[in-house]
């Protein structure tokens, strides 16, 4: 009877967990963030250095918004396998041509992050021309953010949380998972310097089709490993902010790091590089402005009120997102 009142128990725990949910985890993007301000060239260290703390607590607020706005999600991933095969010669890679042959609505359903990261450059190389403080910061900040999913293979792929294939949840363990309990202890994220991205939008294209490609290995690696895990093997039961969560096992997610090679390390990589190349390319473009008469700036009233106010709605949410789930 114990046993069998253990097994009831414990069942019922399984049933009420489950795996957080955040795109490259909340911890993995502001950690690119950071990394990527000590890229940067001395004339725009002097300014982003002072902010680094605004750059790397505000890389998740797209997250934030994906909670409150349904225009957010489509941003933050492009199912490619949706236009054929790699590597997808039937897209057009501009946006104006894409929309003309699949619609506006289909392509955003599809998720538009390479088309948005264009977007974003264009924004920040407007805020240097007008040595705005305020919008340098904020679009910085959320340019590395949509960067850095462009460097997640799960965001370039349909199955984007194996949903198809009965894998739900490894979304959350690849970009959460993985690098919150090795990549302090075991990635390196010193990886050079910023340089001038000559054709930001073929490199980001590429970027997001090696993401594509590297969608099969994440998934198929994971099968293989849970053929070898017993399933009180591959999960276990920590505590994260008072409550106790189902979670991979430590054993699990060293073995499934190893078995990609570095993949997750690579890609944080490739994204802080990919992160401050965007920030330096958008300053170059302005005309390279001398930005140390912003330093001693501040953001207004209304500015302070409104990242509150995400927070807030963030924070007093249903914790579901509108639009697509990821994890």
């Amino acid at each position: 009877m114990k046993k069998i009142a253990r097994s009831i128990l414990l069942l019922g725990i399984l049933l009420g967990l489950s795996f957080p949910s955040y795109c490259w985890g909340f911890w993995a993007h502001q950690k690119i963030n950071y990394y990527a301000v000590f890229l940067l060239p001395p004339e725009m260290m002097v300014f982003y250095k002072p902010n680094i703390a605004f750059i790397t607590e505000h890389a998740i607020d797209p997250d934030k918004r994906r909670y409150a706005v349904a225009e957010e999600g489509p941003r933050h991933f492009i199912d490619i396998d949706n236009y054929g095969t790699y590597p997808y010669p039937d897209l057009p890679r501009k946006w104006e041509d894409a929309i003309a042959k699949y619609s506006e609505d289909s392509v955003r359903a599809n998720g538009i992050v390479p088309w948005h990261v264009q977007v974003m450059l264009q924004r920040l190389t407007a805020a240097f021309k007008d040595k705005n403080y305020s919008r340098i910061l904020k679009n910085s900040a959320e340019l590395g953010h949509y960067i850095a999913d462009a460097h997640v293979p799960l965001h370039a792929s349909s199955n984007h949380n194996g949903q198809l294939t009965n894998q739900k949840g490894i979304h959350a363990f690849w970009e959460s998972r993985v690098p919150e309990l090795l990549a302090e202890k075991e990635f390196d994220f010193f990886v050079g310097k910023a340089t001038y991205i000559k054709d930001p939008g073929s490199f980001i294209w590429d970027r997001v089709l090696e993401s594509a490609k590297a969608a099969d290995s994440v998934l198929s690696f994971e099968r293989e490993l849970t053929r070898e895990f017993k399933d009180d093997q591959k999960y276990s039961f920590e505590q994260r902010n008072g409550t106790v969560i189902r979670q991979y096992s430590s054993a699990f997610t060293i073995a499934f790091n190893k078995k990609l090679d570095g993949m997750i390390e690579r890609r944080m990589r490739q994204s802080i590089s990919a992160i401050a190349s965007f920030w330096y390319t958008a300053w170059i473009n302005a005309g390279q402005p001398d930005l140390k008469p912003l330093v001693k700036q501040k953001f207004s009233e209304k500015e302070s009120k409104d990242f509150e106010e995400l927070n807030n709605k963030w924070n007093g949410g249903s914790g579901k997102m509108i639009g697509r789930e990821e994890n």
